[in-house]
Order: C-alpha cells, then sequence, then structure tokens
C-alpha cells in the first residue's frame, strides 16, 4: 500500500466529519463530499467541540459531485448505510488506482457492498465507538470515546490477520490523535459491534429514550441484556463466539457516557431513513442461515420497520 496523502471523506457527518478534520489538522490532504452542508462547509469550514480541544478549520476542500475530486489514495466511507446504493458510482471517482477503502459504518456485509464497487483486495472495515453528534450546519460536537477497530476484509469471511498494511493504515489514524485498536478477525469484531447497536440503538427509538434512560430502567436494561445474548448466541452459531464479560463492559462502558442519543434515534427524530438493513435485517438473516432463531431481535426489528414506514 503506498504511502497515504490524499484522504477522501464520503460523507461528512458526525463519524467523517469529525475523524476528517482530525486527520486535516496535522496535515494530510483531506478532500470531504457533501450534500446539504456543502456550501456553508465550502464557505466556512468546519467547527469541532471536543473534550480533547475545540477547534476550527476555516478552509475545508469541499465538494457536491465526486466527479470533482481528485483521485484519493484512502477513501472513508461515513455515509449512513441507507445510502450505500451511492457507493457504486462515488468510490471508482474519488480512489486511486492503487488507493485503499475503509468503511466506517454500522452493521453487517458493508465491506461487501464497497468491495463491488472497486475490489475487495482494497477493503478495510473500521468499528467506531465514538459518542459524536452533527448539531448544525458544519458543527459537529464530540462528546466521548473515539476508538477506530481496524480490520482486513476478505471475502471469504475468514479472519485475515495482523498485516503490514492495515498497521500503516492504524499508523495513519494515530498520527492524528485517532486511537485505534487493530484486530485479527473484522466479522467477529462487526458482531461485537451489534452487541451495542442492536439494543441501544433501537430501543432508543422504540421507547423515545436516551442510553441513560434505558439502563436505568430495570425493565429496559433487562430487554438490552437480552438482546445482547440472542447477538452473541447468533455470533457464536457462526463461529464467532463472544463472552459474558465482553456483553458486562458494553454495558458498564454505556454506564460511564453522557446519556447518548444513538445515531438511529437522531436520524428518526429527523424523519430520515434509519439504518434498519444493515444492523437488523442482515444480522438476522445470517442467524437464520446459521439456525438460530433472535425472536426479541425480530419482534424489535418489526417495530422499526412500522416506525420507519410511517416516518
Amino acid at each position: 500500500m503506498k504511502t497515504i496523502q490524499q484522504i477522501a471523506i464520503i460523507g461528512t457527518g458526525a463519524v467523517g466529519g469529525y475523524y476528517g478534520a482530525l486527520l486535516q489538522q496535522v496535515g494530510f490532504e483531506l478532500h470531504f463530499l457533501l450534500y446539504s452542508d456543502y456550501a456553508h462547509v465550502r464557505d466556512h469550514g468546519l467547527l469541532i467541540e471536543s473534550p480533547t480541544g475545540n477547534f476550527q478549520l476555516p478552509k475545508v476542500n469541499a465538494y457536491e459531485n465526486p466527479a470533482e475530486m481528485p483521485h484519493c489514495d484512502l477513501t472513508i466511507i461515513a455515509l449512513k448505510t441507507t445510502e450505500n446504493h451511492l457507493l457504486s458510482n462515488i468510490l471508482p471517482q474519488v480512489t486511486s488506482k492503487n488507493g485503499v477503502v475503509l468503511t466506517l459504518q454500522n452493521g453487517l456485509g458493508v465491506e461487501q457492498v464497497a468491495a463491488e464497487s472497486i475490489s475487495a483486495e482494497r477493503v478495510f472495515g473500521g468499528l467506531c465507538f465514538l459518542c459524536s453528534n452533527k448539531i448544525g450546519t458544519g458543527h459537529i460536537r464530540h462528546l466521548d470515546y473515539g476508538l477506530i477497530t481496524l480490520g482486513e476484509y476478505c471475502a471469504n469471511g475468514l479472519p485475515q490477520g495482523i498485516t503490514p498494511r492495515l498497521e500503516q493504515l492504524g499508523r495513519t489514524l494515530k498520527s492524528a490523535g485517532i486511537s485505534t485498536q487493530l484486530i485479527e478477525d473484522l466479522p467477529l469484531a462487526r458482531w461485537k459491534k451489534l452487541i451495542w447497536n442492536i439494543p441501544f440503538n433501537g430501543l432508543s427509538v422504540v421507547r423515545n429514550v436516551l442510553t441513560d434512560e434505558l439502563l436505568s430502567n430495570p425493565e429496559t436494561r433487562r430487554l438490552c441484556e437480552l438482546l445482547m445474548r440472542e447477538v452473541a448466541l447468533a455470533a457464536a452459531a457462526c463461529a464467532r463466539p463472544i463472552s459474558q464479560t465482553f456483553i458486562e463492559k458494553m454495558i458498564a462502558d454505556t454506564q460511564r457516557m453522557k446519556p447518548y442519543a444513538p445515531s438511529m434515534k437522531l436520524d428518526f427524530d429527523r424523519a430520515r431513513p434509519m439504518e434498519i438493513e444493515s444492523i437488523y435485517a442482515e444480522p438476522l438473516r445470517v442467524a437464520q442461515s446459521a439456525g438460530i432463531a433472535m425472536l426479541e431481535t425480530a419482534q424489535l426489528y418489526h417495530q422499526l420497520c412500522s416506525l420507519n414506514s410511517h416516518a
């Protein structure tokens, strides 16, 4: 993998805007693809609030048309998965011939979508444990955490280990102060992220509460734990066992974070499509193929589908 100098951010919201701003701040050449915020960010840049220090980028390379972007060494996908149908047009235009793609998205199957637009051997997967919201045009508020877990994607689903180019990508992110963890088994990491996403994203919508309320209420806390155990059962059936200790850590970490509205709740509150297919439908499909019925997860999925259609 060539030295990374030019980086494209596809989706300049709470995730892409935050990490992209950190990378530009330390000297990388960033190119941001935007839609609704394009004119404002082109003229005024990005504003980041963070417990680690507020800062502003008064000038950024902003685009609303991927055809106008240069070919970059690294393309970071931070779009909501509801917009993944756009990637087949975007990725070939913004990724250089020897460039690579990093998906920072929720759910299962997201790397496969990127691989269909370029090639599987050029795709990395990343999972963010980040509390960050876009609170205004070109204005991102980072609340807590920030770890990105990085792994190599492989079309056959086998663990790829920690390769030299994965280490290179990790060093690139770390140079911007981004906490990173390299992992040997990307599918396992995807299931681990679902341990958090399936209960907290969905229940925050159907119960209309934040994360702290879900855990302070005995009934919803039990439901969170039940959903987590269902995900772990499905993961084990896919040869990706997850320990009870990990589940307990996710609960403890969530208790420590500030009251937080997960991304799915923000999307619902703003009448935007929710990432139901990648976070719920695909795991349910994979679990069923492995002989596992995720009954509580399926019920939550159907509730979310009903709310999504009404929105």
